[in-house]
């Protein structure tokens, strides 16, 4: 299966300049309007943009479920695509979520404030009507469904998946609660180029089975007397890439696992939106032996 079904959630203002099946290269651009309305025809239940024969385009009306914070929140075209002081690229991101989308919501408010030098140009989710999704499709962001399985016989598989975000010209993935392991084919394509977060001080209390709810109750369980948010590169295994920045929460003895829930969340949005502005502003370097650093924007000789 090429690239047919695994696009969707274009708001009505959306622009798509060109798609073409994966039988030639993927290629999806995103125009500020009003260079090009596509036609469509609509129902009660989704919208199909008849864009291209090989590609169905569909925005459903489920209510979003997060993001409520955000509401605000618009998407109204990509803002300059160079720093003219810097020479910076404004970098593309796209964000993989499979929950309510916090993280991405974080991440967007922040490009659109301007304080990250980049654009989400794409989402990805395993749960098409997860809360992240909704929310994207709400603010005219395409969702790509991965991966592909047995009940969403329409999601991508690696190789669309892959041959998508190049057609987005993604330059970095950003896993804000995607729950599926990274294909090694994505990690081929994107090296040194995909971060997860994770709600604890890895390499404590993460791995396969270790994620939400269950992360702070193990916390809570050992004793331990901090915990906190971890952003790391992606490796082919569940959190054991090289590790770029941590943020530390102390745990209180009377924490509930949803108290202490509540309070990395706060640091992960905190966190997440400080090293995506460091990536997008080429802030990062490696060490020799392998462990990466951000530079300070007011000093690039000091490291944080």
């Amino acid at each position: 299966m090429g690239s047919n079904s695994m696009l969707s959630g274009f708001c009505s203002n959306t622009r798509i300049s060109s798609i073409q099946s994966t039988k030639t290269p993927f290629s999806a651009t995103l125009l500020p309007p009003p260079l090009f309305t596509p036609s469509f025809a609509q129902s009660h239940k989704w919208v199909s943009f008849k864009v291209s024969p090989c590609i169905s385009l569909r925005a459903s009306n489920r209510n979003t479920r997060s993001c409520r914070n955000s509401a605000a929140v618009q998407v109204v075209g990509m803002s300059s695509s160079e720093d003219s002081r810097t020479g910076l690229k404004r970098k593309k991101l796209a964000v993989f979520v499979s929950g309510g989308g916090s993280n991405f919501c974080s991440i967007l408010e922040a490009s659109l404030q301007g304080s990250i030098f980049g654009d989400i140009v794409v989402l990805v989710t395993n749960k098409r009507g997860c809360g992240g999704a909704e929310f994207a499709r709400e603010k005219g962001i395409p969702v790509i469904l991965f991966p592909k399985t047995k009940d969403e016989a329409d999601g991508a598989s690696p190789t669309d998946l892959v041959a998508a975000l190049r057609g987005f010209e993604v330059d970095f993935v950003l896993l804000a609660g995607y729950l599926k392991l990274i294909p090694a084919e994505l990690i081929r394509a994107y090296p040194k180029s995909i971060l997860n977060i994770h709600p604890s001080l890895l390499p404590a209390f993460g791995g396969k089975g270790y994620y939400g709810m269950k992360v702070h109750k193990a916390v809570i369980a050992s004793g331990a007397r901090f915990s906190g948010p971890t952003i790391h590169f992606v490796d082919e295994h569940y959190d054991t890439g090289r590790i770029l920045a941590q943020r530390v929460v102390p745990v209180s003895p009377n924490d509930t696992p949803e108290d202490l829930a509540a309070r990395v969340l706060q640091e992960e949005h905190r966190l997440y939106v400080e090293v995506v502005e460091a990536i997008c502003e080429d802030r990062i370097t490696w060490r020799q032996d392998g462990v990466p650093l951000i530079r300070r924007k007011e000093n690039p000789n000091e490291f944080r």
